[in-house]
């Protein structure tokens, strides 16, 4: 099954965001992720239409209604927590959004009727745990908590939280590419909107920042969340959240490699949780043996 090894890239390709953003700098941000989102978009397109063509042809009304709708609710993600880092720390920002599978189980037990098992439950609370004391280690001793910043943080775990769950609703029947390419498409649009509103410019910046936007298209955007859009077929919602939490580990560790960030003893201690919390969510449960008549 590929399950596990697509999640493995997806969540290294993750890792490498927050890298190619620093690298990017020259532009605002909502300009990278009109760019970022818009690339992604262009390069599935002479793949999803020779490929998933016919199927999204026969996609209903209510499941365009759905695709629509999580990619409004995803572009709106990606601007509430670029937003929330013009108002408070990268840390604050990064614990609050980490709140996020949490906020999955409630919502997947509510509208899905998906319980997650003991084991599950107990990994989602220590990853998020964990992902809390990686934040903290990375605050420095900065203890900004602006009010307008941590609500949009937040805001934006809500948000990523309702697209999962819809991911998850609409993946059960359609394919991978029929669900990425019009969720992509509409991703873009809505970044495009927020952008054109806010005056972000789109032209004028060097070659290379436009490259490593394709980088953060193919890397980030198309193999790290096309990944959990694959598994979201396969997991809950809930579980699926959890994996993000390895972003900021994995990133901390780039960070370490290309800019010497060296990480404190707190966040060393969190991203152990976190890698822990996930093996113990992927760890296939142990089969009970058929009683004895």
């Amino acid at each position: 099954m590929l399950l596990v090894p697509a999640l493995v890239i997806g969540v290294a390709s993750f890792a490498f965001s927050a890298i190619l953003v620093r690298w990017a700098g020259e532009a605002p941000a909502l300009t990278i992720a009109v760019w970022r989102t818009g690339l992604a978009a262009l390069f599935l397109l002479p793949v999803a239409v020779p490929v998933a063509g016919a199927e999204m042809r026969r996609l209903t009304w209510r499941e365009w209604g759905l695709i629509g709708a999580a990619g409004v609710v995803l572009g709106l993600h990606f601007v509430a927590f670029i937003e929330s880092l013009f108002y408070t720390t990268v840390a604050s920002a990064t614990v609050l959004v980490t709140t996020s599978p949490i906020i999955l189980a409630v919502l997947g037990y509510v509208v899905l009727g998906e319980r997650l098992a003991r084991r599950r439950q107990l990994a989602v609370g220590v990853g998020v745990a964990g992902a809390l004391l990686l934040g903290w280690g990375d605050l420095g001793g900065d203890a900004t908590r602006p009010l307008i910043g941590n609500a949009l943080a937040f805001g934006a775990a809500v948000l990523v939280s309702i697209y999962l769950l819809i991911g998850r609703v609409v993946r059960r029947k359609r394919s991978w590419l029929a669900y990425l390419f019009p969720l992509y498409t509409v991703v873009a649009l809505t970044t495009l909107v927020v952008a054109a509103v806010r005056g972000a410019p789109l032209l004028g910046f060097s070659a290379t920042f436009y490259g490593l936007c394709a980088l953060m298209a193919l890397g980030p955007s198309l193999i790290g969340h096309g990944s959990f859009n694959y598994a979201l077929r396969y997991l809950p919602a809930a579980v699926v959240g959890l994996l993000a939490l390895v972003e900021p580990v994995g990133a901390s560790i780039l960070a370490y490699a290309f800019f010497a960030e060296q990480p404190g003893l707190l966040a060393l201690v969190g991203m152990t949780l976190v890698l822990g919390s996930v093996a113990v969510a992927l760890w296939p449960a142990r089969r009970r043996p058929p009683s004895e008549p």
